[in-house]
């Protein structure tokens, strides 16, 4: 998929919401060979969809091994809203707390005395913690009115095709 056809897809109005939520479905391949997928915080910086682990993450292992991930974004209504993205992870080890992981944690409710609580434990948590990079190199955004997932497309292709 071209560079152009990745920033059409994600500069659409339904990705640009969905790039905006809190989490992520991570998609890897585990050093035991079996899938995992795993619900995680992320922050979208315009480029680059930036998640945060501690260092001792098991995930990290695996991703070191093999760095292609996929990720779904979407939403929890009918008809649901998905972003798909594919890619590979880079990591970054970083001293104290990313910017990027104060700021994926921006749209739950709290309070400003909760956020500086909910702060000050987070950098007494961690001393250390990796970046996990993801550019994405594939992109694709089902809403169910003007784009359907490629199966259903197939189908209603084949199906004018008949009916033609």
């Amino acid at each position: 998929m071209q560079p152009s056809e990745i920033a059409e897809i994600l500069n659409r109005p339904v990705s640009r919401e969905l790039l905006a939520r809190d989490i992520t479905r991570l998609a890897y391949v585990a050093e035991d060979g079996t899938p995992r997928a795993i619900p995680i915080g992320f922050f979208w910086n315009g480029a680059e969809i930036v998640m945060c682990t501690p260092p001792n993450a098991p995930k990290l292992a695996a991703l070191r091994h093999n760095p292609a991930v996929a990720l779904t974004i979407d939403t929890e209504v009918h008809p649901p809203k998905i972003l798909l993205l594919r890619g590979r992870a880079a990591l970054d080890l970083v001293d104290g707390i990313p910017d990027e992981f104060l700021q994926s944690n921006g749209a739950y409710t709290m309070t400003p005395e909760q956020r500086v609580e909910w702060e000050a434990e987070v950098r007494a948590l961690y001393d250390s913690m990796v970046r996990i990079v993801v550019t994405p190199t594939w992109a694709k955004m089902i809403d169910f009115e003007t784009t359907l997932p490629s199966a259903v497309e197939e189908l209603v292709r084949r199906r004018a095709e008949r009916d033609a």
